[in-house]
């Protein structure tokens, strides 16, 4: 194996300009209700969809040092100030949550006239799933009485801007809820609108409710139905980015100019072009095309994460290698311009698209279209990647690469499940990103807003919901396990007990919830809900098997057992020492039933069910990690496990839990020879790591990319030994590799090793620990006190 070096940057820098005028909002704004009032357009009802251009233009003789303004908007905004972009928002959340920015537009203003702009839009029955909604509106609060003159009221005017309508994509035969295409008509939209009133007929707007912050009731009591929050992440980062390859061009030849730039590429009046465009790897980007001319041409610009191989002139759900186009069909969402003839036009959706290959359609009419150029503005949260791994083995590097691409794809201002298709945050899917973005990057920001939004989604009866924020409700009863098993991994590496003492109210609701839910026999009885717990063939729809009568699921009783043992941690740590022996009592007794009723002594393995007549990975291993068996019998039974290829296998999914099961009975060297499955995903041409194996819906789902956890904690070994990281434990599983060399981020500073095998197999080498953080190195049994600094490994 050649040496390999996998550096750790951050691929992706740029940063929204907005992003570095963010300022602090004024206390004072918190607390009281806003004088600002939320503004729409006086002819709606608010519920429709539509696209809504609001303007107001202010003077001044004296620019300001500083212009600090709070603003937010349903569903969306973009805020323009004298033509240029300056923020988009708000931060998705929920109506009891709803985000604002707070912004510093200063260095936007000029002095004279300063037109200030917001464009708007409401997807209504379109919208994505993961967008909540009140009604269409804008609000902006000037930050001091300084600001008092931008504030929404019936000072501002607005326009309807028809050019644009929405469509649904539903030809891909797969769950989609990312939301709608668009179409865009050039003839209707107002060029100007953000610089000039020329063009447009304003009306001025309707006035509805102030503003109103989450701490402020009136002297009844009474809430508006949508409450503001400050923003509780950074502003999202961006960069231009440009295509890598033109891999098919039809009725054009010179289309690789479009990715250059060098010089338009000119379409024929009355003819038809096909241009392919490859952008080299996945991506969320939104997209931008400049054109001229072509009156009357229709563009039609199609997304995809790869091309499908047809049948009967039908694409199939067969994506073979990812970077191979020969022979194969685009299929994907879509958005349509329809083209007016004007000059300098650029078109960019309202919202970002994921895509590794864009296709654009071009039908022109009696006149020309001048293609200008096209490329895209990547868009995601701004995580920094802060850790640093070495090897011999260079399969490590791309492994890695690909799973911090696929994390990144999967984090904007909520988690995704995946980009393409849901751009949903489930929390089975969140609790391996939280931990990916822990070691990766020491950014908890979007990890604690996740649990945050969790909790927020409680229903009555005591259950997360399994997504959120969603504007349809779906409980998956196992994710609401997973949810506790999160906060104990936020409570083990973030130092942060208010916050985590909140949530242990939630935690006993979930498993109360659970606990009236046992049967006469011990086991998990009837659950209501989805019962999700991975991608397995032979599972129908995520269930595990259960009974006819659909009771005494061995694999969600072991997962409840592993769960309130998670939850027996956090009320240790918070002295609740009643609720940790009560909890473990009843995470006994059904753990015992499950093994009297489920134990097959002749396969010497447990049932997925009383029946004893399927078998699972994902049931041993919730055992293992349940502690259901001594030291012997778990490394016994592990092994059984992993090499048992006749049970229901666990996917990528729920390869994070078996790695766990095998690290726990002392296999965790057994991990290097795991990965070779997602080598041979880059070696067909996946860029990021998919949902499940081939064929598979998602070509990135970041459940599949817990590399980047596993790295560090497993192979490096580094993990906390207190609540909060304040002591760690390092021990190693450097399997067949010689060395390695690895750094994590910590609130101290860095966490580094470096470790190489002798010849008789001891690991020998260095750690460093920052400044006020010291722990303990285990190899073979044996443990060495590590003090801050330097300490040897001999």
């Amino acid at each position: 194996m050649k040496k390999t070096i996998i550096t750790f940057m951050t691929v992706l820098c740029g940063l929204l300009l907005s992003a570095q005028n963010v300022a602090d909002v004024n206390s004072k704004l918190l607390k009281e209700l806003w004088s600002a009032k939320w503004i729409t357009h006086p002819d709606i009802a608010g519920n429709e969809t539509g696209v809504y251009l609001f303007k107001k233009v202010l003077s001044f003789e004296t620019l300001p040092k500083d212009y600090v303004i709070n603003i937010s908007a349903d569903n969306r905004y973009v805020l323009y100030i004298n033509g240029k972009v300056v923020t988009r928002g708000p931060a998705r959340s929920d109506l009891n949550r709803w985000q604002f920015e707070t912004i510093n537009i200063a260095p936007y203003l000029k002095d004279g006239k300063n037109h200030i702009a917001a464009k708007v839009w409401n997807m209504a029955a379109f919208k994505p799933v993961a967008q909540m909604s009140l009604e269409t509106g804008l609000i902006i609060q000037g930050n001091t009485e300084q600001e008092q003159k931008i504030n929404t009221n019936k000072t501002w005017d607005i326009a309807l801007d028809e050019a644009y309508s929405f469509y649904k994509i539903n030809h891909l035969r797969r769950f989609y809820a990312s939301g709608p295409g668009e179409k865009f008509i050039g003839d209707l939209h107002p060029w100007h609108w953000k610089t000039s009133d020329n063009e447009i007929a304003w009306k001025k707007v309707k006035e509805g409710n102030n503003g109103m912050p989450m701490n402020y009731y009136n002297i009844t009591g009474k809430t508006d139905k949508r409450l503001l929050c400050p923003r509780s992440i950074p502003m999202l980062e961006t960069k231009i980015q440009h295509f890598a390859s033109v891999r098919r061009m039809e009725g054009v030849k010179n289309a690789k100019d479009l990715i250059t730039g060098s010089k338009p590429v000119r379409i024929p009046a009355n003819s038809t072009a096909v241009i392919l465009l490859d952008q080299g790897h996945l991506t969320n980007a939104y997209p931008q095309l400049e054109y001229s001319k072509g009156a009357n041409s229709r563009i039609k610009m199609t997304y995809a994460e790869s091309l499908f191989i047809p049948k009967d002139g039908k694409p199939t759900f067969d994506k073979g290698n990812r970077n191979e186009v020969e022979g194969k069909v685009m299929w994907g969402n879509y958005d349509i311009i329809e083209v007016d003839g004007g000059d300098d036009r650029l078109f960019e959706p309202l919202w970002w698209r994921s895509f590794r290959y864009v296709e654009l359609e071009i039908t022109t009419g009696k006149e020309p279209l001048v293609l200008g150029g096209f490329n895209s503005e990547f868009t995601g949260y701004p995580f920094e990647l802060k850790s640093t791994f070495e090897s011999e083995d260079s399969r490590l590097s791309d492994i890695f690469d690909v799973a911090w691409r696929t994390q990144r794809l999967c984090a904007g201002e909520i988690f995704f499940d995946c980009p393409y298709y849901e751009q949903l945050q489930y929390t089975g899917d969140t609790r391996i990103q939280g931990l990916n973005t822990a070691y990766a990057s020491a950014d908890m920001r979007l990890w604690k807003d996740a649990i945050q939004d969790y909790y927020d989604s409680r229903l009555p009866f005591g259950l997360t919901q399994s997504r959120y924020p969603s504007s349809t409700q779906q409980i998956i009863a196992p994710f609401s396990l997973v949810w506790i098993t999160m906060v104990n991994d936020y409570m083990m590496h973030c130092e942060d007990d208010q916050f985590i003492e909140k949530m242990v109210p939630a935690i006993l609701d979930i498993l109360n919830w659970y606990d009236a839910r046992v049967a006469d026999n011990g086991m998990l009885g009837k659950l209501e809900s989805w019962l999700f717990v991975d991608w397995v063939d032979e599972w129908k729809t995520g269930y595990p098997p259960s009974t006819k009568e659909k009771e005494y699921s061995a694999v969600i009783g072991m997962q409840y057992v592993y769960t309130i043992h998670k939850a027996m941690e956090i009320f240790d740590a918070y002295g609740m020492f009643g609720l940790k022996k009560k909890w473990a009592q009843k995470a006994e007794a059904t753990q015992k039933s499950i093994l009297e009723h489920c134990w097959d002594e002749d396969k010497q393995l447990l049932a997925d069910t009383p029946e004893k007549s399927a078998f699972s990975q994902h049931a041993n291993v919730l055992a293992i990690l349940s502690n259901a068996f001594n030291g012997t019998q778990e490394k016994d039974l592990m092994q059984r496990v992993f090499n048992n290829k006749d049970m229901a296998q666990t996917s990528f999914y729920f390869d994070f839990y078996k790695i766990a099961a095998l690290k726990k009975v002392g296999l965790g060297d057994m991990y290097i020879s795991t990965l070779d499955t997602l080598s041979d995903l880059i070696d067909k041409g996946l860029t990021t790591f998919p949902e499940k194996a081939d064929p598979t819906r998602s070509d990135c789902h970041a459940w599949s990319a817990s590399p980047l956890y596993y790295y560090l904690a497993l192979v490096c070994g580094i993990e906390p030994a207190a609540p909060g990281f304040n002591s760690v434990r390092i021990e190693p599983h450097l399997g067949d590799l010689e060395w390695v060399k690895g750094a994590m981020p910590h609130r101290f500073g860095e966490i580094k090793v470096n470790l190489k095998k002798t010849k008789d197999k001891r690991i020998i080498g260095s750690v460093f620990l920052p400044e006020g953080l010291t722990g303990t190195y285990i190899q073979n049994g044996k443990q060495i006190v590590l003090k801050s600094g330097e300490n040897q490994i001999n």
